[in-house]
């Protein structure tokens, strides 16, 4: 694979997450180099240099993402630089977590109560909501559950690797 591929779908990963969620575009251009770089752990300056960017840009994405736990950083005992990788835990699959939609659902609630006495119109998009949040605690759960026997089902035909570690 051609380093110019890879920034390609370095770039595409970021303005990706950019749109999606927000993220500086560095940031997501990181995180798609680091899906694809050969070696999967990389310096700061090996970073910096492979995405012809700064090393201060390359460090505030690694900040950035270390701090939502999509990248670590390790360093072997003999070597003094830290090597950049995509954390394996992160790819595991986020937001199912029920607790999550139902405190949304309760912050929605006490805006409803805010609103007790206003107009229905007034209080639909509150309702639909508390509705909305609800229905993904309820749901979350069971996808969760399906999404790992399918994935199981994948790993056992060999549609996907038996595990789905990155190498450390």
């Amino acid at each position: 694979m051609s380093h110019d591929s890879q920034l390609i779908f370095a770039d595409h990963v970021g303005r990706f997450y950019a749109r999606q969620y927000g993220f500086l575009p560095m940031a997501g251009r990181l995180v798609g180099y680091l899906f694809v770089c050969d070696p999967p752990q990389q310096t700061i300056d090996e970073l910096s240099q492979a995405l012809l960017a700064s090393r201060s840009a390359v460090t505030g994405a690694v900040r950035l993402l270390e701090s939502y736990g999509m990248v670590r950083r390790t360093r072997a005992a003999d070597e003094r630089m830290d090597r950049v990788s995509l954390d394996p835990a992160s790819q595991q699959p986020q937001n199912f977590d029920s607790d999550v939609h139902k405190e949304h659902a309760a912050l929605f609630r006490e805006g409803l109560a805010l609103l007790a006495g206003a107009r229905p119109e007034r209080r639909a998009l509150l309702e639909e909501m508390v509705a909305l949040a609800e229905f993904l605690a309820e749901r979350l759960p069971t996808l969760l559950q399906e999404w790992n026997a399918h994935r199981d089902e994948l790993r056992a035909s060999g549609k996907l690797s038996a595990s789905s570690e990155l190498p450390l």
